[in-house]
């Protein structure tokens, strides 16, 4: 039993992990944290670091709340929705958690590529965020 949540550090991001840890916390399950990028050149040192430093960041505020958690940084080449399809796989996953831009009217008709694969093709639930205004 466990919760696989979509983690990179913006508004949605965030978004997504509260509500992921809110909802670990009252399932009483395990919480997987997944930040997923494809790497390559546009992946400098500098972002890598920031990375690291913000998901070191996420891993002590679970710790700190209590949530048993594991966090794992995918850059193998994946588009995100593929890692986090497969993480649930592997984790047997009760649930996975995504956050939403918000869009323009036009885009409202368009929903992101991650998103709407995930949406279409997780063998599990799927909750998806948005951040809100003051976030």
């Amino acid at each position: 039993m466990s919760i696989i949540v979509g983690y990179i550090p913006t508004r949605e991001g965030r978004a997504a992990l509260g509500a992921a840890r809110t909802e670990a916390l009252l399932r009483k399950v395990r919480l997987v944290v997944v930040n997923s990028h494809r790497g390559g050149r546009d992946f400098d040192a500098g972002e890598a670091r920031r990375f690291e430093e913000e998901l070191e960041a996420v891993g002590a505020e679970l710790d700190e709340a209590g949530i048993e958690h594991e966090v794992r940084a995918l850059a193998h080449g994946n588009e995100p929705a593929e890692d986090l399809i497969e993480v649930a796989a592997e984790s047997d996953a009760d649930l996975i958690v995504i956050g939403l831009r918000r869009r323009t009217p036009i885009g409202k008709l368009i929903l992101g590529s991650n998103a709407q694969r995930i949406l279409l093709e997780a063998q599990c639930p799927v909750l998806a965020v948005k951040a809100g205004e003051g976030d």
